[in-house]
């Protein structure tokens, strides 16, 4: 079995929702071919997902000798992180509540076999 190279990003100030759209796009490409696709990305999400790929890619390289031309993302997903309750009054007297959510992102990379 392959072996896995990892980056974990935790508390990131956007919903998990959002950033899944964006993780979404890299999921399964090579590390370089993701990091050009995410510097170009308009969403919110796109600059956080960008530095742990990178981590994770620096992190192969410098701590186990692997080049970056032979590694992939393998699997990587945003989880839920807390959920700040805030809110305003509105009209009426009434409470509107506002859901400040975070996210935690994985990422984890694997050297393409060769046949």
């Amino acid at each position: 079995m392959a072996e896995e190279y990892k980056a974990v990003a935790k508390e990131l100030p956007i919903s998990a929702q959002k950033t899944r759209l964006v993780v979404d796009m890299v999921r399964g490409k090579d590390v370089v071919d993701a990091l050009d696709l995410l510097k170009f990305v308009p969403n919110k999400a796109a600059k956080p997902v960008y530095k742990v790929v990178r981590s994770a890619m620096i992190n192969a390289e410098e701590n186990f000798g692997v080049s970056r031309a032979g590694l992939y993302v393998h699997k990587i997903f945003a989880d839920e992180g807390r959920t700040l309750k805030r809110g305003r009054f509105g009209g009426r007297g009434r409470y509107k509540p506002q859901l400040k959510r975070y996210s935690h992102v994985t990422v984890i990379l694997r050297e393409r076999e060769e046949n």
